[in-house]
């Protein structure tokens, strides 16, 4: 009995050894495997992701190089009479003569009557103003420059959300044109307000521009400095009649815009 017991014993443990070697050799190959699959991949895809991130640094090296040169333009302006200016910010965008000249001419009634020495343009993002987009820069940098007033801030609103961006002129409106979302139906006038204030120093006047009245409650006392408000876009009684009340309101003017 006890010679059987241990050749069931030894036959216990040279099957569980057996075992062992095969779960070893199924790891050993299955590691290979993995190596060989990870190798193989290394090789074929890193120079293709190499090649890549390549040509993406050289885009943005490039796109960081016309970016600068605007900005560097922009700023030059200011040192140039007005009128050269407007020329120069309409020639561009291709609309310094012809039709689109015609199409594009610009005269705001009222922008000299701006106090203080700068302004804060808060700028409707909405949906609605999607089609205005295109010519919605070069309209403020006209704006901007016909006011005489340096510009401090852009703050832009939709949906009850809102940005406010400082700096120079080409970096505000070019962070601008980037980070306006352009869609949303919700004319948040009176919380834009309350953001612009918070985020910005006080100017010596906020200039309104947007097509739709606001569509939640505007403050009119806590807003800090007289609103020149700008309606464009389709001559409607409310939207006016509402930007008529907040320049009036706060101590400011309604703008005509004129387009030619």
């Amino acid at each position: 009995m006890k010679i059987k017991h241990r050749a069931s014993s030894s036959n216990v443990h040279e099957s569980f050894s057996d075992i062992a070697l095969l779960m070893l050799a199924t790891f050993i190959f299955l590691l290979v495997t993995i190596l060989i699959t990870s190798r193989v991949q290394q090789t074929v895809q890193v120079p293709r992701l190499q090649k890549e991130i390549e040509a993406l640094k050289q885009e943005m090296d490039e796109a960081g190089q016309v970016n600068d040169r605007l900005h560097k333009e922009l700023d030059e302006l200011a040192g140039m009479g007005t009128d050269t200016q407007i020329e120069i910010v309409l020639e561009s965008v291709g609309l310094n003569s012809g039709k689109g000249r015609k199409d594009f001419d610009l005269f705001v009634k009222g922008l000299k009557d701006l106090p203080g020495k700068d302004m804060h343009l808060v700028i409707d993002a909405t949906g609605s103003m999607h089609g205005a987009a295109t010519f919605l820069v070069p309209m403020l940098r006209v704006i901007v420059i016909r006011s005489g007033k340096k510009l401090s801030a852009v703050t832009w609103f939709s949906d009850g959300r809102a940005e406010t961006y400082q700096g120079s002129m080409g970096e505000m409106l070019d962070s601008f044109m980037n980070g306006a979302p352009f869609v949303g139906s919700s004319e948040t006038i009176g919380d834009a307000f309350i953001r612009a204030e918070k985020n910005a120093p006080v100017p010596g006047a906020y200039v309104l521009l947007g097509d739709e009245p606001s569509d939640d409650r505007i403050y009119y006392l806590d807003i800090p400095a007289p609103v020149f408000s700008i309606p464009i876009g389709k001559s409607d009684p409310n939207t006016k009649y509402q930007y008529q009340t907040l320049a009036d309101k706060t101590g400011g003017k309604l703008l005509q815009l004129e387009l030619h």
